[in-house]
């Protein structure tokens, strides 16, 4: 093993025997306030002039990748059961 190997190894076995990590960032603020700051971000998006605005047609193929993505997953585990 070379040094920075052995570093990083000792690194991390040290995070894991110190427990769980404690959440940073939006992870570790109140749902509430997240949710807040969100929202005024969209709103001064759209002030701006630079959020997205789909179309119906755009938000219809959005909507279908969307249910096809979540079939798939959904067919894939149903097979992974089955062969088992």
């Amino acid at each position: 093993m070379n040094e920075d190997s052995e570093q990083n190894a000792a690194r991390n076995q040290a995070t894991t025997t110190e427990g769980a990590r404690k959440p940073r960032g939006f992870a570790a603020m109140d749902p509430n306030l997240v949710s807040e700051l969100a929202k005024r971000g969209g709103k001064a998006a759209h002030r701006a002039g630079t959020a997205h605005q789909f179309t119906s047609d755009e938000a219809r193929v959005a909507g279908r990748k969307g249910g096809m993505a979540s079939h798939a997953k959904r067919t894939a585990i149903g097979t992974q059961l089955k062969s088992s």
